[in-house]
């Protein structure tokens, strides 16, 4: 596998640099910048004077390592697995974007390498159109100059903390290492429809659902012990509004609220999608646990077959001061629950940058989750983070990050009961 994955990225490395040469980077509309030019990027802007003259292929890719100096404890009433000060499994990404029309582009992104999936295997991928000449010349193009369509088994745009998460190995966005303790993000099967005009933003979206894709239905088993034909799933609905402005060369505002609403689905997996993995390798895992539990760190409150989310996200930048923060709350629960739960996350993000075109940085971020926990009842979990970080070039980042995050409410069955872990952990990354 691993002489697999090693000419697997030496082949993407010399297809990029063919790639990147031979296209016109205009006629990518779909292209959000993986380098530093996508930090704080939201949505991907809206191209439309695109000089196409043929399909036009770029291949990138990105690459983190870390080394980890993490502790952790609880009460110990369930034993931890031993951890030290190590480096972690390096991942790596592969991206395909390609200009199939005037306006029109796919984007494809691959996990080569991950926390969760050692082997190769595709996150998702998806259309998306600016324009609509591939019909008629000019159809429409009142509406789609301020439109966007994508279409595909893709991520969900749902709130803006995903942008600013750790993608795999895709992590130069992120000014931190870990994403949220409650990591809202899910690919799955549908279309949006994004509209932008002087700030505004509207965007409605329709999904299936499911992460893993099926037409299989699920049975429930009746109490006379047949069997009855459930369902394969339902419809989900995804919707943002808000406003991003440029106020002046030194401030900008942005403010979004999303939500995303399913009445049935076999498994939501909004919270629990990400295959690639948490950051904080090992902590607060049971020491005779069969496999890795490669999320942990998280807090999955399982909101299994139905769930409502609502997230609001400020945004504000002056000079080089930059706020950003999640305000959020989901409920929902299992059908065999007889009364919907509800889990809470608060986040706020300080953020300095300074240097030569800012390729330095320091802030840090609290983070607090308070849920209705399904076997522990109310629960809470916290978390501080303190980061250092430096662009060497467009292309590579190194930072550092403090975290310490605590437990309480945790049951004495569980590993987390009173517990907690700290440390440090080094992060670089490459993406181009």
């Amino acid at each position: 596998m691993r002489k697999i994955f090693q000419k697997t990225l030496v082949a993407a490395l010399i297809l990029g640099s063919i790639g990147v040469s031979a296209q016109s980077k205009r006629d990518l509309d779909n292209y959000r910048y993986t380098d530093k030019r996508g930090v704080n990027v939201f949505e991907a802007p809206k191209t439309l004077d695109s000089n196409f003259d043929g399909l036009k292929v770029r291949l990138g890719g990105s690459f983190a390592l870390q080394y980890q100096g993490i502790s952790h404890e609880n009460s110990g009433s369930v034993r931890l697995q031993p951890i030290g000060a190590n480096f972690n499994l390096a991942t790596a990404n592969l991206d395909i974007d390609v200009a199939l029309y005037d306006g029109v582009s796919m984007h494809l992104r691959t996990f080569l390498s991950s926390r969760h999936h050692h082997e190769t295997y595709v996150k998702g991928g998806y259309l998306q159109v600016n324009k609509l000449d591939f019909i008629k010349e000019g159809f429409m193009e009142d509406f789609m100059k301020y439109t966007t369509i994508k279409v595909g088994h893709m991520e969900n745009n749902y709130g803006d903390a995903h942008f600013r998460r750790t993608d795999n190995a895709q992590s130069l966005h992120n000014p931190f290492v870990g994403n949220l303790i409650m990591d809202s993000y899910t690919t799955e099967v549908g279309a949006e429809v994004l509209v932008r005009k002087n700030g505004f933003i509207g965007m409605v979206g329709v999904t299936n659902g499911k992460l893993n894709q099926s037409v299989d239905k699920t049975e429930e088993t009746l109490a006379d012990g047949t069997y009855e034909e459930g369902r394969s799933g339902g419809a989900s609905f995804l919707a943002k509004l808000g406003y991003d402005k440029q106020i002046n060369n030194d401030l900008r505002i942005r403010i979004t609220g999303s939500m995303y609403n399913t009445s049935y689905v076999p498994n939501s997996y909004l919270y629990a999608a990400d295959r690639a993995g948490s950051r904080y390798y090992g902590v607060m895992i049971a020491a005779d646990a069969a496999s890795d539990d490669f999320r942990s760190g998280r807090y999955n409150p399982n909101l299994k077959n139905s769930i409502s989310a609502i997230m609001f996200n400020p945004f504000i930048k002056y000079k080089g001061l930059e706020f950003f923060g999640t305000v959020e709350t989901a409920t929902g629960k299992a059908t065999a629950e007889l009364e919907d739960r509800t889990a809470n996350q608060l986040a706020g993000e300080l953020i300095y940058r300074f240097g030569k075109n800012e390729n330095l940085y320091i802030g840090g971020r609290y983070n607090m989750v308070d849920a209705e926990d399904m076997t522990h009842g109310d629960i809470e979990i916290k978390r501080s983070q303190l980061v250092a970080g430096w662009y060497m070039t467009n292309n590579i980042l190194m930072k550092m990050e403090y975290v310490n995050q605590k437990y309480e409410g945790f049951g004495a069955t569980s590993t987390l009961e009173q517990g907690k872990f700290n440390g440090v952990i080094l992060e670089a990354a490459i993406s181009f």
